[in-house]
């Protein structure tokens, strides 16, 4: 059963990772809103990196953020998130992958490969919830903005790459408790209790065998010393 969690905690893991790459990539965290919009013929829509804009035709443009220290502190602090998110998760990807039972790495030491596989289910644990925190700090400014009635600038929607975000963390939260909790029962299941059964030593009860055949020889002796007389 151990063996089963492992697997599913790594498969969950491996597949959330891989869905916050994609997200921290994907140009449609958030998406301009057509409420209260004249002109609906254009999109805009942003990611931690880029701007872009479309038109009725399909034609889009993008352009970088001219400006690192421009940027709003949210914006920073999202990059910093998702990236610390993809190398924690790439480091829980390699411990798994020592520490699943099924691989031949370190085969003869059990107690090395429980202790890897629940270090990379605390990896991807904190993976995950890094990348919720930028996701949902994220979100929280589109919704911020688009609820206040004296913003003048564009308003925007959530994108769905934010919801990408949010199951990829999702799946490396539960991976890594998967993870974790198999490593739990390996070691119920290796607990055992030993017995100190000391055998009896074959020369001592060797010794003690002349001392048995002791009350005879003393009884012939004293037969013979007093004669058979003395008993009549």
């Amino acid at each position: 059963m151990s063996a089963v969690l492992e697997t599913i905690g790594f498969f969950f893991g491996v597949t959330g990772s891989t869905m916050l790459g994609i997200t921290l990539f994907n140009s449609n965290w958030r998406v301009s809103s057509v409420d209260g919009n004249v002109i609906t013929t254009s999109t805009l829509f942003e990611n931690l990196w880029m701007s872009c804009a479309t038109d009725s035709t399909g034609v889009y443009n993008c352009r970088d953020f001219p400006s690192l220290l421009a940027l709003s502190g949210y914006l920073q602090a999202s990059r910093a998130l998702m990236i610390s998110a993809l190398v924690f998760g790439f480091f829980a990807c390699l411990l798994g992958m020592i520490g699943l039972q099924c691989t031949k790495v370190a085969d003869g030491n059990i107690a090395l490969k429980g202790k890897l596989a629940t270090a990379s289910g605390a990896i991807w644990i904190f993976a995950g919830i890094c990348a919720a925190i930028s996701v949902s700090w994220y979100a929280f400014n589109i919704t911020k903005d688009f609820f206040n009635p004296l913003y003048p600038g564009t308003k925007y929607e959530i994108g769905p790459a934010l919801y990408l975000g949010w199951s990829g963390a999702l799946l490396d939260v539960i991976g890594g408790g998967l993870m974790c909790c198999s490593y739990k029962q390996v070691a119920k299941a290796k607990r055992t209790y030993n017995y100190n059964y000391r055998p009896a030593n074959p020369s001592s009860s060797a010794k003690a065998a002349p001392q048995a055949a002791l009350p005879r020889y003393e009884s012939s002796n004293s037969i013979s010393k007093y004669g058979k007389n003395a008993y009549v």
